[in-house]
């Protein structure tokens, strides 16, 4: 396998082309092996400005700050301040949901692993202040629980807000100030944002929309920071929170900031996935976990408005990997620079993302037929006269504001797993018909989040 010069030589050499050819704006990365980190960077933080990207800046790493968050409250459990098993409400009487008694029984534990089952991409904007996540969790109180609590997984932004939540009363501290004093500042972390505010301190990224603008607005909301709306910083930085997984929960220094049983808690698979392409094969505590041949790989992914992070961990060959980027085709450039470093530093094969098939089968469609709603989008399933598949999607609420209706051609890819035809960013997202509405129809359509028919 190769070292780390080697590797050195190829981010220097080769990541700058590969940026271009997939029309990524900027990007930056950081590659780490035992103790040593090489990183680079290639194109610009920003096309309105010039302004080159370099190894120290900041991009937004998006849902990967679920991660942090779940680390927070695992230095709590290791405290004995918090129990991850116990309701919700142990220590959020207030918490309220649609459903009162699924509310009642929602334990942290399902927090951290998207199965506490209710309706999880709100984004609603509840200001500025220190109390906005505080504000958030009130206005979760009419929202639809798609499940019963523990059933299956449905990725869950809003419930990363309720542990945010959690984790700023028993801190008696707004979540931001929680990420400075209880990581950042002890993993000795110098290129760090939690907002807008502390960015502009840095080198940093802006991100691009699809055709290639710069994007309107740096970042989502801060009500919705504990799910990974704000928090940036430089790849070097996101590793060395990678390394304190790596390490049994040790800070450079040596002091212990996580339990090592926190760090193995976090790593154990509480939930199967369905097969949905990018994502993993199961979910821990927080982390995604992916089986790839050679073996297991811890990670997460990222996406914010025109940016996007991908972070992989290997826990048996000391290796992790951040990447980030802030728009054009980031997953061709993922699968470039992962399919690359995985082999040479892990001796591991990242897996082929999924395709249609070259002579699509017939398709007994009478289970998918039909209509899905959430929040944020309508789902239509309707069958031509020809027998083709088509899937429409309506966004609402503030999707529909970012983007607009699409109409896309389902193929069947496997046993109640259908396909679009075309790719949408580059990628073939799987579409999993589960469950059953009483009459033989699919009661959910499962794209990493469930969503439930509703006629």
């Amino acid at each position: 396998m190769a070292n780390l010069d080697e590797i050195t030589g190829w981010l220097g050499h080769d990541f700058p082309g590969l940026v271009e050819t997939r029309e990524v704006p900027g990007a930056a990365i950081a590659v780490a092996v035992g103790g040593e980190v090489a990183d680079a960077a290639a194109g610009v933080l920003n096309r309105a400005t010039g302004v080159e990207a370099t190894p120290d800046s900041v991009f937004q790493i998006g849902s990967i700050t679920k991660v942090w968050t779940t680390t927070l409250a695992m230095q709590l459990a290791d405290e004995g301040a918090l129990d991850l098993d116990a309701p919700v409400r142990r220590y959020l009487p207030e918490f309220r949901l649609a459903d009162d008694s699924a509310a009642a029984t929602i334990t942290v534990r399902q927090l951290m692993c998207h199965t506490a089952g209710f309706e999880g991409d709100l984004f609603t904007d509840t200001g500025r202040g220190d109390d906005c996540v505080e504000k958030y969790v009130a206005t979760l109180s009419g929202t639809d629980q798609l499940f019963p609590p523990g059933e299956m997984f449905s990725y869950n932004n809003a419930a990363f807000v309720v542990l945010g939540r959690i984790v700023e009363v028993l801190r008696g501290k707004p979540y931001d100030q929680c990420l400075h004093d209880h990581l950042a500042t002890p993993l000795g972390l110098t290129h760090f944002a939690t907002n807008a505010e502390e960015a502009i301190l840095h080198r940093a990224a802006l991100g691009h929309l699809p055709g290639g603008q710069p994007a309107p607005v740096w970042s989502l909301v801060r009500s919705n920071a504990p799910a990974g709306s704000a928090l940036a910083m430089r790849p070097r930085d996101l590793l060395a929170f990678a390394r304190l997984h790596l390490s049994g929960g040790a800070a450079p220094d040596g002091t212990a900031l996580l339990s090592p049983g926190s760090v193995k808690a976090m790593q154990e698979r509480q939930v199967v996935l369905p097969p949905l392409g990018l994502m993993g094969t199961g979910w821990g505590l927080g982390w995604e976990l992916y089986e790839w041949p050679g073996g297991t790989v811890l990670g997460h992914d990222g996406g914010t408005i025109g940016q996007s992070a991908f972070l992989r961990v290997v826990p048996g060959r000391d290796v992790a990997i951040a990447l980030l980027t802030n728009g054009g085709d980031a997953i061709g450039l993922y699968t470039d620079v992962f399919g690359h470093l995985m082999p040479e530093l892990a001796g591991m094969t990242l897996p082929p993302l999924p395709v249609p098939p070259a002579d699509p089968q017939p398709v007994d469609a009478r289970r998918y037929l039909g209509t899905y709603s959430s929040e944020v989008a309508d789902l239509t399933v309707t069958q031509d006269d020809d027998g083709r598949l088509w899937l429409d999607q309506r966004p609402k609420g503030l999707l529909a504001e970012l983007g607009e209706a699409e109409r896309t051609e389902l193929v069947r890819l496997d046993a109640d797993v259908l396909i679009p035809r075309t790719p949408t960013h580059g990628v073939h997202l799987p579409h999993v018909f589960v469950g059953d509405d009483g009459t033989g129809r699919a009661a959910y359509v499962h794209s990493g989040r469930a969503t439930r028919r509703s006629a």
